[in-house]
């Protein structure tokens, strides 16, 4: 089946696509926030500009698209044409998560990766993110284990 966009048509969807501030990061970002925890956007001076970063806690969380990063969830179907194209594509986003991430890790990060299809589940997203951050609120130095605290409810 032939593409019925003309390319320019095509180039103005695909320029509506947002790297930063997607429905998944927002959402993920009012529950945090909801929950107590405070945290940076985007940092520059770190590799792969994370999407969430909680400084004191030694912590980076990126909210990724399950079809662009290529999670295994089913939502990261190969689209019908240029087929070529997209399998460089994606590759190449999967490499550079897989780079983003060690480099992170190697300056002593430690990176949690939130899948948009986990947000279907939020009770169970937040406690897992709870598990990891900690408990909310100043850390004088990294904090690890866990806390037992009451979820947000999360709009639709």
């Amino acid at each position: 089946m032939a593409d019925i966009l003309t390319p320019q048509e095509r180039s103005a969807l695909m320029s509506r696509i947002r790297g930063i501030n997607t429905n998944p990061e927002l959402i993920v970002r009012r529950a945090l926030h909801a929950l107590g925890y405070r945290f940076r956007l985007h940092a520059r001076d770190l590799p792969g500009r994370p999407d969430l970063v909680l400084r004191s806690r030694g912590m980076v969380i990126f909210v990724h698209g399950c079809f662009w990063h290529r999670h295994d969830c089913g939502r990261a179907y190969m689209p019908k044409t240029r087929r070529e194209f997209w399998q460089r594509k994606f590759a190449s986003n999967v490499e550079r998560d897989r780079r983003t991430r060690e480099e992170l890790e190697a300056g002593g990060w430690e990176v949690i990766v939130v899948w948009e299809c986990q947000l279907a589940k939020p009770s169970a997203l937040l406690a897992r993110l709870v598990g990891k951050l900690g408990p909310a609120g100043r850390v004088s130095k990294p904090v690890r284990g866990g806390t037992k605290v009451t979820l947000p409810r999360l709009g639709s």
